[in-house]
């Protein structure tokens, strides 16, 4: 957030260190503390609407009145990422949360109408919020990132609290997230082997009674012959632990893989949940969940150059908890 970047303990400290360099020019001590100054990383907080910007222009410290509006927030923010940048300063930007700033001073007894506690709160926020480093992009295209960022990790979150809060199996005393996440892992190797060569697109979607939790991973499996999956290790740890969320709690969800290979249709394959395990759709109910309007329940014309398949045998056999 414009006005509560923060540079790091060392940039307090650098300023405060006795100066013990009496014999060193004068311009050469500045031209060192510059060179220090690169390399403190930075973090700024970034509202993510008007909405979370009306909100923090409550506070009198907060540097924008009524004359401000959000696009010359944004301005401001992009004008001074880039001045960071200029000074080749790596600098992290955080998802500030108006609502979740308050409960922060609340809970630490803090005073929110200082730029200071502003800023030891964006500190911590680098530390475990959603965050993404700094490289140049439009502010426009950061917000909508650091949004799908701040989802990404609330599904996580919410998933690896419904496995940990499942418990012990009273048969046999095994761990049933556990057993669950474990399980969740190798469905996911079959389901990426089984669709052989090309760039994969898996959606899988949990009801909960909190939220739904849906989540999304992307595969490249080279051709000719087929090489290793290759994915992004978060965003499979991701999609792991939402199955496997599924799977524990034993109700509805559902998987779709969509195939895209060279000289080839795409191909969608579709599976839903049902009783802890993952059980194919027909090719006819793959075209029907593709082909409805989720909202209206209407038909939906089939996509043109896409082929709808029968899903595959890819969880295993025989009981589970």
């Amino acid at each position: 957030m414009s006005g509560t970047h923060h540079t790091g303990p060392s940039d307090t400290t650098s300023g405060a260190t006795p100066d013990t360099t009496s014999g060193t020019p004068p311009r050469k001590r500045i031209s060192r503390r510059r060179s220090l100054r690169r390399e403190v990383p930075s973090t700024v907080g970034l509202l993510a609407d008007a909405g979370d910007f009306a909100a923090m222009r409550r506070y009198r410290s907060f540097d924008f009145d009524h004359h401000d509006d959000y696009g010359d927030y944004l301005r401001q923010v992009e004008a001074l990422l880039k001045s960071l940048a200029a000074q080749g300063i790596h600098t992290t930007v955080a998802l500030f949360d108006p609502e979740e700033y308050a409960d922060y001073c609340a809970e630490h007894a803090l005073d929110p109408d200082t730029a200071r506690t502003r800023t030891r709160f964006t500190a911590e926020l680098a530390g475990g919020g959603p965050a993404l480093p700094y490289t140049g992009q439009p502010v426009e295209e950061l917000v909508p990132l650091l949004v799908d960022e701040a989802v990404r990790q609330a599904t996580w979150e919410c998933a690896t609290m419904l496995l940990t809060g499942i418990g012990t199996c009273a048969d046999c005393g095994q761990d049933i997230g556990q057993a669950s996440f474990e399980r969740a892992a190798g469905i996911v190797d079959r389901l990426l082997t089984g669709a052989g060569p090309g760039h994969h697109h898996l959606v899988c979607s949990v009801p909960t009674e909190q939220e739904q939790l849906v989540v999304v991973l992307h595969a490249e499996i080279p051709g000719d012959p087929p090489g290793p999956i290759r994915t992004q290790a978060r965003d499979s740890l991701d999609f792991v632990t939402v199955l496997a969320a599924g799977l524990a709690l034993g109700g509805a969800g559902g998987l779709v893989l969509r195939s895209t290979t060279d000289g080839f249709r795409d191909r969608v394959h579709g599976w839903r949940l049902d009783r802890g395990r993952l059980v194919a759709l027909t090719a006819a109910a793959v075209f029907d969940a593709y082909c409805t309007d989720a909202d209206t329940g209407e038909p939906v014309a089939p996509e043109p150059g896409v082929e709808y398949c029968p899903g595959y045998e890819a969880d295993v056999p025989g009981p589970h908890h």
